[in-house]
């Protein structure tokens, strides 16, 4: 059975690809500078004869066919960019750029994609339809590197009925997997805050507009737009993230900036919450003597798992390792650049678990010490090419 050679495929290369996804781990690039990255992959892609052509600068898309002309074409997608994070994992694949790692687990996801397109290409002859790998640069980063790809065409000719795309999981056990059909996570916006007043000393604030005073208050009045004007049932998250004002004790600066970010799971009620922020920060700051220059950077949509794809996936996914090994994933308020995907074509997005808590492998992503369970790479690179082949 083709399943079970995929697992035999898997399993021969788990080692080769855990020195992929360390070689990658250790050399991580920033958004929209993955070149070597880039590199590194079309080399891999030439060495394996997968035709590809290259998009947003650092993109890669390869192509698959099978054994006959099906019209079936599936996509894969995994993300390649890191985080300005410092690494604190000791480790010998620790990361060799200062202040860049790989904290979100983009080495695993394009790990597991090469993987799967190794994999794939060696049994072309036992599958129908095509199969379109797509590594994407700049998921962390506004505009999303999924956007800027579908813009230069990366779901043209030819056209993916479904796409997949996997995330590793550090609080899901290695061995496991999780899916949720529908929503699975919010949409997220950057909200950027100057105010701006005359400053002065600190010993005679009558004599000035008090930027920070006003900018204690917004925080807290912002709170209140969640609050007081969303329906609690319906998931909606609004942080400020950044306080920047002032630089020593006796004066009040003519100047204060914030940094925040809303999620939602709700098209309408996100930007309506979009106009009641303006309109509510610009009533306070100017009630209290400031200015104000307000700017909500419009970021990633909610992720849209198709409820028919992903119901098939997690029973194929079932077959694969095992029903008792697949799980339901939560709601999540963190946002995905894949959402763009899912808003175009039927698409599936999937955890990974790769922690294991007796091999002290339990950190977060965006954390200085996330690593994961490497066994989880043979299950990673397999689960993909299998879904691929068997899903619609």
């Amino acid at each position: 059975m083709l399943k079970e050679k995929i697992k035999q495929l898997a399993d021969e290369y788990a080692d080769e690809f855990i020195g992929v996804r360390r070689h990658i781990h250790s050399h991580p690039e920033l958004s929209y500078q993955e070149f070597e990255t880039s590199d590194f992959i079309q080399k891999k892609l030439q060495q394996w004869n997968i035709p590809f052509t290259v998009m947003a600068k650092t993109g890669v898309v390869g192509l698959i066919k099978g054994k006959n002309t099906s019209d079936k074409v599936v996509a894969l997608r995994a993300d390649m960019d890191a985080l300005p994070i410092n690494e604190e994992n000791n480790i010998d694949y620790k990361s060799q750029n200062p202040g860049i790692m790989h904290a979100c687990g983009h080495d695993v996801h394009t790990t597991c994609l090469l993987g799967a397109a190794k994999i794939l290409q060696e049994t072309k002859d036992e599958w129908e339809g095509t199969i379109k790998l797509i590594f994407q640069p700049g998921e962390e980063r506004n505009p999303g590197g999924a956007s800027i790809m579908i813009k230069e065409g990366v779901l043209d000719e030819p056209t993916p009925g479904s796409i997949f795309a996997l995330h590793v999981h550090p609080s899901l056990p290695v061995g496991k997997l999780s899916f949720r059909d529908g929503m699975v996570m919010a949409s997220a916006d950057e909200i950027y805050i100057t105010i701006t007043g005359k400053g002065g000393h600190a010993a005679s604030p009558h004599l000035t507009t008090d930027t920070i005073l006003i900018a204690s208050h917004l925080i807290i009045s912002l709170q209140q737009v969640i609050s007081r004007n969303n329906d609690p049932f319906n998931p909606s998250v609004l942080s400020i993230t950044s306080v920047q004002g002032g630089n020593t004790t006796n004066v009040i600066p003519s100047e204060v900036k914030l940094m925040g970010t809303f999620r939602a799971m709700n098209e309408e009620w996100r930007f309506k919450a979009h106009e009641i922020i303006k309109k509510n920060a610009t009533e306070l700051v100017h009630s209290m003597g400031g200015e104000i220059y307000i700017n909500i950077d419009v970021g990633y949509p909610f992720v849209l798992n198709n409820e028919a794809l992903t119901k098939t996936a997690k029973l194929n996914a079932g077959e694969y390792i095992g029903k008792e090994n697949i799980e339901q994933t939560e709601l999540r308020m963190g946002a995905e650049d894949f959402a763009y995907y899912s808003h175009q074509v039927p698409a599936c997005f999937y955890r990974l678990g790769v922690g294991n808590k007796s091999k002290g492998i339990t950190a977060n992503v965006h954390t200085p010490l996330f690593d994961i369970d490497e066994s989880a790479i043979k299950i990673g690179m397999g689960m993909m090419a299998w879904l691929a082949i068997s899903c619609p």
